[in-house]
């Protein structure tokens, strides 16, 4: 079994309860592997040579009511190969830990602490999990930016020693996610030469796209003018660009809004999230 080179930062906000895992590697798709989390309950991280069984068994035991102590004997009693194991594991209470058995490739470790567990193997050295840790602590960054930017720093310092390949983020919430599933953000890069960088790209356009704004603006004149010379230029448009609202142009913007999945900046009217109209104008120019 191909051993999953990688970092990984297990994690709790404090001011949300909402969990996560954000873990990068030289391994396609580590997110399919690593990551294994349910709201109100927990989450863990599982690689080196990753036992998957240890996502599910570690989620049902928190759930339980077992503390880290017991869930880390469980593991010792079932699994006869832990040694070759490494593990990270933070409950919705912020208990955590992080396990590196003996047998994992060299540099291996990690750190453990209050709503945090971070570990790797086949790394560059200790420093990529320093970096990994004192980033999460010290960024003022909201809890999926700040997870992104340990992801980067840890990479930056030195990352998997092997090169670079894979990097996943999920962060759970009850009831965050899209249509009301706790599932928030579930953002996978693959195969990429700078999966980290990529990563966190990627987290921009979830945002862009899903968070609910509240913070629509008026549309100036000239906004309304731009609004209406791209809708005639793509088609969706067939009347003049005034810079009047009207509703042939709202049925139009619509239109586009839902083209480019921005439901969620727009509510009607002449007003629009400044975020999503500067993201508009980058996109489709004059």
């Amino acid at each position: 079994m191909t051993p999953i080179s990688t970092f990984s930062l297990v994690a709790r906000d404090p001011q949300t309860g909402d969990l996560a895992v954000a873990v990068a590697s030289k391994f396609l798709a580590v997110g399919a592997v690593v990551p294994w989390l349910e709201a109100g309950v927990g989450a863990v991280a599982t690689q080196s040579y990753a036992n998957p069984k240890f996502g599910p068994q570690g989620l049902a035991l928190m759930k339980a009511g077992a503390g880290m102590e017991e869930i880390l004997a469980t593991f010792r009693r079932s699994d006869p190969g832990l040694h070759t194991r490494q593990f990270g594991i933070v409950s919705a209470q912020g208990e955590s830990l992080s396990f590196t058995g003996n047998e994992c490739h060299g540099w291996a470790g990690g750190k453990s602490g209050e709503n945090f567990a971070a570990q790797g193997n086949i790394l560059s050295g200790p420093e990529v999990i320093d970096a990994l840790v004192d980033t999460f602590l010290s960024s003022s960054l909201p809890f999926p930016e700040r997870l992104c930017a340990a992801l980067l720093a840890a990479d930056r310092a030195g990352g998997d020693r092997r090169g670079r390949q894979s990097a996943s983020l999920m962060v759970v919430g009850v009831g965050k996610g899209y249509g009301g599933m706790d599932r928030w953000i579930d953002l996978r890069v693959d195969d990429h030469p700078d999966p980290c960088l990529e990563l966190s790209r990627l987290l921009q356009i979830h945002r862009l796209l899903f968070d609910k704004s509240g913070k629509a603006e008026p549309l100036s004149s000239q906004d309304i003018a731009w609004i209406q010379r791209t809708l005639t230029r793509l088609g969706h448009y067939a009347g003049e660009a005034t810079g009047n609202w009207d509703e042939a142009t709202e049925k139009a913007f619509r239109a586009l809004v839902g083209i480019e999945n921005l439901e969620e900046r727009y509510g009607g009217g002449p007003y629009f999230d400044p975020l999503a109209l500067r993201y508009l104008r980058g996109k489709l120019g004059e």
